[in-house]
């Protein structure tokens, strides 16, 4: 019997994006948390360019033409004015989160990060999973909705930066992701339920459109009052 991770793979495309270097889209950013990091800016819709296989992306809003780039290889963030004249960079981002709290405003140098490296994840999964030094597990599925969804316990190495080094996400019938539990480290390790639906498939592959952030009660249970955060991904290209 195949595991959970292979049928995943199979069923979203992972022979096709084996061959991708280059993904491109536009991703539409929303909610209240930037508002409440203190650069509303951040939210709206950026035009992104990102490697398949290594940890780099590229964004730049589409209204301002800002930029920011992400390379986990060299451990930095850059923002950049339209000119390319440099805004803010920096050096080891996720050490610079240290003893923050919920309630702590952010860098614009912190906001790109954030920004970069959540990107990135969303038009890699569920393909990362099976990166080398990652590993993955089984677990107990979770109902919802009159729905059993299957869980995966994700650990990514140290060299890929994500929320949590360990992460839960959980595929329905379709080996489809539809919800992610995790604990922001960058945010006080703030409980979230991340909800992604809107699946489509691209040139073989699948992944999914549509992502709305929810803060996570004790019993697991969303609170749907509010959406902190929302993505969108459009016109999305593999090369």
């Amino acid at each position: 019997m195949s595991s959970l991770l292979e049928l995943v793979l199979e069923a979203n495309g992972a022979a096709r994006f084996a061959t991708v270097s280059k993904i491109t889209a536009t991703v539409e950013y929303g909610g209240t948390f930037w508002d409440l990091k203190g650069h509303p800016s951040f939210a709206g819709s950026a035009i992104v360019e990102a490697s398949a296989h290594e940890q780099w992306i590229r964004q730049t809003d589409v209204v301002g033409g800002r930029q920011m780039i992400f390379d986990r290889s060299l451990n930095r963030v850059t923002v950049m004015e339209p000119n390319g004249k440099v805004i803010e960079e920096l050096h080891n981002p996720r050490r610079t989160f240290g003893g923050y709290t919920q309630r702590s405003p952010w860098s614009e140098g912190q906001m790109a990060y954030f920004r970069c490296y959540t990107t990135w994840h969303y038009l890699v999964e569920p393909f990362v999973f099976a990166f080398p030094g990652t590993m993955s597990g089984e677990i107990a599925e979770h109902a919802e909705h009159g729905e059993h969804w299957r869980g995966l316990c994700v650990t990514f190495p140290e060299d890929v930066d994500s929320h949590n080094q360990t992460q839960l996400y959980y595929f329905d019938d379709a080996y489809h992701l539809r919800r992610t539990d995790l604990q922001p480290e960058v945010n006080d390790y703030s409980p979230t339920a991340q909800y992604v639906d809107d699946h489509s498939e691209i040139d073989g592959i699948t992944l999914p459109t549509k992502r709305r952030v929810h803060m996570r009660r004790i019993d697991r249970s969303p609170d749907t009052r509010r959406t902190p955060l929302s993505v969108d991904l459009s016109g999305i290209q593999f090369s």
